[in-house]
């Protein structure tokens, strides 16, 4: 079973593994008030338990930048899946990656990391480790990938945020020995910057 949305919050904040502020919401005005507090532009999705492919679907609406282009995205995604809720979000920045949970019959649960976003199953760029892992191994998942030099700066950027991608395979550790119950854990994208490190789209499966 699919983790609900408000559950799915409550267990990330539990083990400190940030979600970009999402909300639920109805109509216009709401959207919008969303977006006075948090800023343009914003995204607006489905959540709907069936759905694991939203983008490539077509029910994720990305850079809006005022009410009028909300108030279209959001009667769109409402029309052509009415079924579902309509979220929110604020625009995340960074480098696109990915980290779940898996739970394994034979070896337990493992944890995963790699690049992210539409490219997870072209480049297959992953690092896998059982857990528990202690903080050296979780800085070694992240080492083995081939696409590690994104995290030391390249092209004059600054070196990402590595201690906090460490800081939540360290708690995607933890909830894999607390938290039974769960089978598996899906972050993607998992946006990576310089001073913030931000899941934008979370699957939790018990």
């Amino acid at each position: 079973m699919l983790l609900p949305l408000e559950q799915t919050q409550k267990l990330l904040a539990k083990y400190q593994i940030p979600l970009v502020d999402t909300a639920v919401i109805k109509n216009k005005k709401q959207g919008v008030d969303f977006a006075k507090k948090q800023g343009w532009p914003v995204v607006l999705k489905i959540d709907f338990e069936e759905l694991e492919h939203r983008t490539e679907l077509g029910l994720v609406k990305t850079n809006i930048q005022n009410p009028a282009s909300l108030e279209k995205a959001l009667k769109e995604l409402q029309a052509d899946f009415p079924q579902g809720r309509a979220l929110i979000q604020r625009t995340a920045q960074g480098v696109e990656m990915f980290c779940g949970l898996k739970q394994d019959p034979v070896f337990g649960p493992f944890l995963l990391f790699g690049v992210g976003g539409i490219f997870v199953e072209v480049l297959k760029d992953v690092s896998f480790a059982i857990a528990p892992i202690s903080k050296t191994q979780a800085q070694a998942m992240l080492a083995k990938l081939n696409g590690y030099s994104l995290f030391k700066g390249y092209r004059g950027k600054d070196p990402l945020y590595v201690q906090r991608v460490v800081d939540i395979l360290l708690g995607l550790s933890l909830l894999s020995q607390q938290e039974k119950q769960v089978k598996e854990v899906n972050i993607n994208p998992l946006f990576v910057a310089e001073k913030e490190v931000v899941a934008a789209d979370v699957k939790i499966i018990v």
